[in-house]
């Protein structure tokens, strides 16, 4: 899960790491008394989890709170990069003199930590890491002993900051490790990381990204979720734990399995183009244990989907054999009841497949249609969205 840069700043404030903290305002109107009570000049920020805001028109500086006030009223409901923007941060002006970069990551590919630094760094640094990757210091972290001073003042001397500069570096780089491992994150960055008018050295943006599957340690984290930029179906699917991502299309896609589920959104695609073009509507892999519950539950989020025109629900029967899948069919239609109004397709594979067939066969719903193969289901179901009240 990433941070929007106010919640960052937050967490870097409560492991100490010295950072430039504002309030965070949802209309013109806080923008303009947030800037009054901080006085001077401030900035305005788009909260958005992703990059180029600056560019995209996202940051403004204001030298008045009138002048907070109308940037804000700019940017909130601005589309960057796809993210709508719900929130500004209205941060204190700062007189940067120098802008460097630090993060940590969680590199995958080498298994292992990895420390980021550049005294060269700042808003750019992908393109200083493209064009001179030598300013970029990266520095490997053995994650059983950590980063403490030495260390820290290690990774400061390679990224080479002047002798008077690595002190205060490494105290920001012993903080934010800290911040890395106590929060279970896989990323924490700051950019800029800068020296102000009074020689000090302040976080004034941050990134975090938070390991989902460590939440279990923290139950804060549920303060961070974004409910407001959330798909209200992805969120509850998240609440029913259900693997859900909504898609742009008409036919609902419901399997177990992760891989199944992929190489269905590929059949019905291909399917889709020969019926007006029409596409997969969803990720929903209900696992393995197929229940009626489980499997009421996935249809009751694909098909309050209001761009789902059929439902094509693939099962292999492994662990849970295919008669249970057929009684958890049989179950959820029973208990949507009238909220179940669009078309099924049920291809059934694997262990106990006959008896599974037999089952949804008697049972005889006008709303499923049972079909032996994948690729004839997935016609049939792109078929049934395309011919579907739109």
């Amino acid at each position: 899960m990433d941070l929007f840069e106010y919640q960052a700043k937050q967490l870097f404030a409560k492991h100490g790491v010295p950072v430039s903290l504002g309030e965070v305002a949802t209309s013109p109107e806080e923008a303009l008394a947030i800037a009054e009570r901080i006085g001077g000049v401030t900035v305005v920020k788009a909260q958005v989890k992703t990059g180029g805001r600056g560019k995209a028109g996202g940051v403004k500086v204001a030298k008045s709170p009138d002048e907070a006030r109308a940037h804000a009223e700019q940017i909130l409901g601005m589309d960057i990069k796809g993210h709508r923007v719900h929130r500004v941060l209205v941060d204190p002006g700062a007189d940067i003199k120098d802008e460097y970069y630090v993060s940590y990551l969680l590199d995958r590919t080498n298994r292992r930590f990895l420390a980021m630094a550049s005294y060269e760094g700042g808003m750019e640094i992908e393109q200083l890491a493209a064009e001179r990757p030598d300013a970029l210091a990266r520095v490997p972290v053995d994650p059983l002993t950590g980063v403490d001073e030495q260390a820290a003042r290690g990774i400061a001397n390679a990224a080479r900051f002047p002798d008077e500069l690595v002190g205060p570096v490494a105290d920001v780089l012993t903080k934010l490790w800290a911040v890395f491992t106590e929060a279970d994150a896989t990323l924490v960055e700051v950019n800029p990381l800068a020296r102000v008018g009074d020689g000090s050295v302040v976080a004034l943006d941050g990134k975090v990204t938070l390991d989902d599957n460590a939440n279990f340690r923290h139950p804060e984290n549920a303060e961070f979720v974004d409910v407001a930029s959330t798909d209200p179906l992805e969120q509850k699917a998240k609440e029913k734990h259900l693997n859900y991502v909504k898609l742009d299309g008409e036919v609902g896609i419901i399997g177990n399995g992760a891989g199944l589920v992929m190489s269905t959104l590929d059949v019905v695609a291909y399917a889709g183009e020969k019926h007006g073009g029409v596409k997969p509507a969803n990720f929903l892999d209900i696992g393995g244990g197929a229940s009626a519950e489980v499997m009421a539950n996935g249809l009751d989020i694909v098909l309050n989907d209001p761009s789902v025109r059929s439902v094509f629900v693939n099962v292999f029967g492994g662990i849970t054999a295919c008669d249970a899948v057929a009684n958890g069919i049989v179950g959820a239609l029973q208990m949507l009841g009238d909220e179940a109004s669009k078309p099924l397709v049920v291809r059934l594979d694997g262990n106990n497949v006959v008896e599974g067939r037999r089952i949804l066969t008697n049972a005889a719903h006008p709303l499923v249609t049972l079909v032996d193969t994948m690729d004839e289901a997935a016609d049939r179901a792109a078929e049934l969205a395309a011919s579907g009240p739109k």
